[in-house]
């Protein structure tokens, strides 16, 4: 399937998403929201927003001919909360499809949860805890273990729904009411992490990044504790949308659900005690596109798969970091498994960015690393990479680094990020990043020196440059750099 498209007919947004393809790190060829609110006052007439329907149908009409200027393959409509509890929901369907032609599947509750669901699973292959869903009418809880979705639930607990119950004792009251049966019923006994799905999570992770001052600004995988969690939700629900709207991107109409949403999440997490809260891009769209992948992609880690395409799709030599990877191992003896992602995914984005100015070189590539759209990554991981770019291409390491980005590293961590950039800065420059330009040669490490051996046709490859890279490389560890010429 070359474009896959999915129209998203929520209780307070309506959104287009065409995904590049079916690929294990979803590519977002194209992305469109417009916030109509569909199921304001739902919880009062029992019927959709008369504006927001309008508002609605023409968003739909303009995504589904987008869709098919962008020639997408596949069109999948879902709607949620709003339009399952409306009593015009049905008449909305088939309004929508006599318009369209694009048939809307309306997901129940339990539905709703899986596909969420299964979207951190898209992000976190072995995801285990509690993935939480907000929408504007409806909140859903599902348990995730070893990559596996189990139970799942679905409340009214929505910031829409909540906004009409007068006030802050009587949606309190609601809200304790209503978690509970929730929590209960999805058996919440794996609560040690949870995944927030859903536009008033992510605007409430926003202005607790803003608070913090947080150098990294993106949602995806930001983690927070249980105590920042509160500390945040206890400020939001005395603040005001117009001192909101200071501090954040955020639209009105998403900012005036965010104390209702942070009384909410607030709730959760001294019900359920995480000891980390995880922000997810990824939820129902996402979880539609991983129903559509076999197994075997499944199977794949998201970020060497995006790593590996952008150097499929940006790289002079494609192809050329596996062999990088391989020749830089013995470095690295006893590296832990994520360690050894991080040097392959390094090995893979190398070379991304070499059409960029050479003064502004390092920078595109740092920022292009810590701030891609890729999945399987915390932001430690992302900075790991980031500073292992940042020394491939430039000696010093303080070059273009933000102080506060490299303290999200311990002081070891960081080093290792350093002497894993300044051995691909080793690998590239003597190699030219070539295919095959690595063969007869071999990087080994004792307790004495880090040496470079040039076997046969492989010793015209020595010269000054590669003798100034490999005693950069030792000196990280505070070791000679020999070269060794052999006879093939």
């Amino acid at each position: 399937m070359r474009r896959v498209g999915v129209v998203d007919v929520g209780s307070n947004s309506v959104r287009l998403v065409v995904f590049d393809g079916v690929a294990r790190s979803p590519a977002y060829f194209y992305n469109e929201k417009i916030l109509c609110g569909l199921g304001r006052g739902l919880q009062e007439s029992g019927r959709l927003n008369p504006e927001g329907r309008v508002r609605a149908m023409n968003a739909i009409r303009r995504f589904a001919a987008l869709a098919e200027t962008m020639d997408a393959t596949v069109l999948t409509g879902v709607a949620t909360a709003a339009v399952r509890d409306a009593e015009d929901g049905a008449e909305f369907c088939r309004d929508v499809q006599a318009m369209t032609g694009l048939a809307l599947q309306v997901a129940s509750g339990e539905e709703e949860a899986l596909l969420s669901a299964k979207g951190v699973l898209l992000g976190w292959p072995q995801a285990s805890g509690l993935v939480c869903d907000i929408g504007g009418a409806s909140m859903e809880l599902a348990q995730v273990a070893r990559g596996e979705v189990g139970a799942r639930a679905t409340s009214p607990l929505g910031p829409l729904r909540l906004s009409n119950l007068g006030g802050a004792k009587a949606i309190e009251k609601a809200i304790a009411k209503e978690l509970k049966k929730l929590v209960a019923a999805v058996e919440a006994e794996n609560t040690d992490r949870i995944f927030l799905v859903g536009g008033s999570w992510r605007a409430i992770a926003k202005l607790e990044m803003e608070r913090r001052g947080y150098p990294l600004h993106v949602l995806h995988e930001y983690n927070m504790s249980a105590e920042q969690v509160a500390e945040t939700c206890d400020w939001l629900v005395e603040q005001s949308v117009d001192t909101l709207k200071g501090m954040t991107d955020s639209s009105t109409a998403r900012l005036e659900l965010v104390p209702l949403a942070a009384r909410v999440l607030r709730a959760l997490v001294k019900a359920v005690a995480p000891v980390t809260i995880s922000v997810s891009s990824y939820g129902l769209r996402e979880g539609l596109l991983y129903e559509r992948m076999p197994p075997s992609l499944r199977a794949r880690d998201p970020l060497l798969e995006a790593a590996r395409h952008m150097e499929m799709s940006h790289a002079r030599f494609p192809g050329f970091g596996a062999s990088l990877h391989a020749w830089l191992r013995p470095l690295f003896p006893d590296a832990d498994r994520e360690t050894l992602r991080l040097t392959r995914a390094a090995c893979y984005l190398h070379d991304i960015t070499w059409r960029a100015h050479p003064d502004y070189r390092a920078d595109v590539c740092f920022e292009t690393v810590t701030r891609a759209n890729l999945s399987g990554v915390d932001h430690e991981g992302r900075v790991f990479l980031g500073i292992a770019i940042l020394n491939r291409y430039k000696g010093s390491p303080e070059h273009g680094l933000l102080p506060a980005l490299s303290e999200l590293l311990t002081p070891e961590r960081r080093a290792q990020a350093e002497e894993l950039g300044k051995a691909i800065r080793l690998g590239a420059m003597l190699s030219g990043s070539a295919p095959g330009s690595l063969e007869n040669t071999a990087l080994s490490v004792d307790d004495a020196a880090v040496t470079l051996t040039l076997r046969g046709p492989a010793r015209a490859l020595a010269g000054d440059a590669v003798d100034r890279r490999l005693r950069a490389l030792a000196r990280q560890r505070n070791l000679e750099g020999n070269v060794v010429l052999e006879d093939g």
